[in-house]
């Protein structure tokens, strides 16, 4: 009888195993790739834009006042007449704020009294000491007496003067913080004020460009809110550089007072490309 061999044996169901998983497997993969082909393609990625380069020339500037002020209440009291609106223009010495203002009127009428009795008492005893009637003592006490009178009179006048808040200078209202007939206290913010001419700008540029520029070296600002270009001068060089940005303060100014260019707006400033201004 014929002996069979035992690898014969054990390698045929092996034959049989991957020809079943093949088949099995066949069918999935068919389906898989027909059902890959019904999707719809994938969008196109976008393309990146392309590198925003800045010019080194070009520096980011604001537009500011050469004055700015807060006015404030300096007395306690109520407002009796607020002459402010939004954007209005002011003169220097006009009155914006007036207090009520009769306590002051009164305390000033008081001393006025107080100061006209001391001077006819130091009269009274001047006389009595020509007669021997009264001492030294008694005529220095009467002249200090009239001296303190006179300077409450002068103490009532100043808080007179408190009752009404006038422009320190030239400008425009740009925020009104009280009503009328309200009433504040010592400090309280009344009205905001900045004034007219050409304004300033304010911009911080690379150290480096120090050797480029000077007192007086003429740049062009561009202004974002208006699209216009103005000419400008710089005015102002900081003494110190920031150590840690590498960055100097700089101040310019407009040539001119143009009307359509307000506090606050910014823009890009252009500096000269290389060598001193002149």
């Amino acid at each position: 009888m014929r002996t069979k061999h035992p690898m014969c044996c054990r390698q045929r169901p092996r034959f049989g195993g991957l020809a079943l998983a093949l088949a099995l497997f066949l069918p999935s993969a068919q389906a898989s790739a027909s059902s890959a082909a019904d999707l719809p393609p994938l969008p196109a990625l976008p393309a990146l834009p392309a590198p925003v380069v800045e010019d080194p020339n070009s520096i980011r500037v604001l537009l500011s006042p050469e004055l700015e002020t807060t006015l404030v209440s300096q007395m306690v009291g109520r407002i009796a007449e607020l002459k402010a609106s939004l954007g209005a223009k002011v003169e220097k010495g006009q009155t914006i704020v007036g207090f009520d203002c009769a306590e002051a009127n009164a305390r000033l009428r008081m001393a006025q009294a107080e100061h006209a009795a001391a001077r006819e008492t130091l009269s009274v005893k001047r006389r009595l000491l020509k007669l021997n009637a009264a001492g030294d003592t008694e005529v220095a006490l009467a002249r200090a007496e009239a001296d303190k009178s006179a300077a409450a009179i002068e103490v009532a006048r100043v808080q007179l003067e408190l009752c009404t808040v006038a422009a320190p200078f030239d400008g425009r209202i740009v925020k009104i913080h009280v009503k009328p007939h309200q009433g504040v206290n010592v400090g309280a913010p009344l009205v905001e004020l900045v004034s007219d001419g050409p304004l300033k700008l304010r911009l911080n540029v690379p150290s480096r460009k120090l050797r480029d520029l000077r007192i007086g070296t003429p740049i062009v600002v561009d202004i974002i809110e208006t699209g216009g270009s103005y000419p400008a001068k710089i005015t102002a060089i900081n003494a110190r550089v920031d150590a840690v940005a590498q960055t100097i303060e700089l101040e310019a100014r407009l040539d001119d007072a143009i009307p359509e260019l307000l506090p606050g707006m910014s823009g890009i400033a252009r500096l000269p490309a290389g060598g001193r201004g002149q």
